[in-house]
């Protein structure tokens, strides 16, 4: 869950999957109750719901592997937080090494959310989203769209490496091959939440140049698309971290919509600093924030 201040409701009916808006100086008293009833649907399409109904073959392309094509939503776990890659670990805590407990003190309280400003929020974060995306895939290539106008593209093929002088980037240096009917993404050359604005997940969590990113996608079924990930950095991380995900298929007809996010950087003097405190659920926004100093601090307060 993302807790901002206001930022506008179009974009609240954009994002309303993941966002938690606080209103400022609202004076029209009927329209809180509207727009709720409008938030309520457009979060009932953004999220997904299990499926029970009869087991589909997964389509398969023209080179015989699962087609991964369709708009998928994400299905909530019961008692898990959203947007916390420490969703399955004891306490919804990441393992820190000693300088990941001093970065993540300064990403979630002295930090505004980089996505808030439409700087794009990358891997792994996209994947703990709460926000639905589309997949478009070929033999050749793969692509994810998200909201935030934002897609990344990868290249699939057995022969195919990263570079390891190329640039880093917030979706990171990406190549895919296939292992039998499963798709593995391997990300590396990602940005530092030391000195640039980038996190981990929603929670504001840190992530490093050394981050190494494995995604093993499969669609066993026509319904189903799920996620195995291994995100090691040994930087802000004593052990590699995993988490996996499954989403279920939109009706036919479903993807992506417009989404405007210069909207909410236009928004940027009213958004509140980070992820603020991390709940005993695992969830961002619980209690009051700190407020954000005058003059941040910036990464040499805190030894990174």
């Amino acid at each position: 869950m993302r807790n901002f201040n206001a930022i506008g409701s179009a974009v609240a009916l954009a994002i309303i999957g993941a966002v938690t808006l606080l209103p400022r100086n609202t004076s029209n008293a009927a329209a809180p109750a509207a727009a709720s009833g409008a938030e309520e649907q457009t979060s009932s399409l953004m999220r997904g719901q299990p499926y029970e109904g009869p087991v589909v073959d997964a389509p398969r392309g023209a080179d015989g592997k699962p087609l991964f094509t369709g708009f998928w939503r994400p299905v909530r776990e019961p008692g898990k937080p959203g947007g916390n890659l420490g969703k399955d670990q004891p306490g919804f805590q990441l393992p820190f090494t000693e300088t990941g407990k001093r970065a993540v003190l300064y990403s979630q309280n002295h930090t505004v959310d980089p996505e808030a400003l439409c700087i794009l929020g990358g891997i792994p974060r996209h994947n703990g989203s709460g926000l639905p995306f589309e997949v478009l895939h070929t033999p050749q290539r793969i692509a994810f769209t998200y909201n935030y106008n934002t897609s990344r593209r990868i290249s699939i093929g057995d022969q195919l490496r990263i570079n390891p002088d190329a640039p880093p980037r917030y979706f990171g240096n990406a190549v895919a091959r296939w292992e039998g009917d499963t798709l593995i993404i391997e990300t590396s050359g990602l940005h530092d939440s030391s000195h640039d604005k980038i996190w981990l997940d929603e929670n504001g969590n840190p992530t490093s140049n050394q981050t190494r990113v494995i995604e093993r996608w499969t669609r066993p079924d026509l319904h189903h698309f799920r996620l195995e990930m291994t995100v090691t950095d040994p930087k802000y991380y004593a052990v590699p971290i995993q988490f996996n995900r499954t989403w279920t298929l939109s009706p036919e007809g479903a993807g992506q919509q417009e989404y405007a996010c210069n909207e909410s950087n236009l928004a940027a003097d009213n958004i509140g600093p980070g992820a603020g405190v991390i709940g005993p659920d695992g969830n961002r926004g619980y209690g009051d924030p700190e407020p954000l100093p005058s003059a941040p601090p910036g990464p040499d307060a805190y030894g990174l």
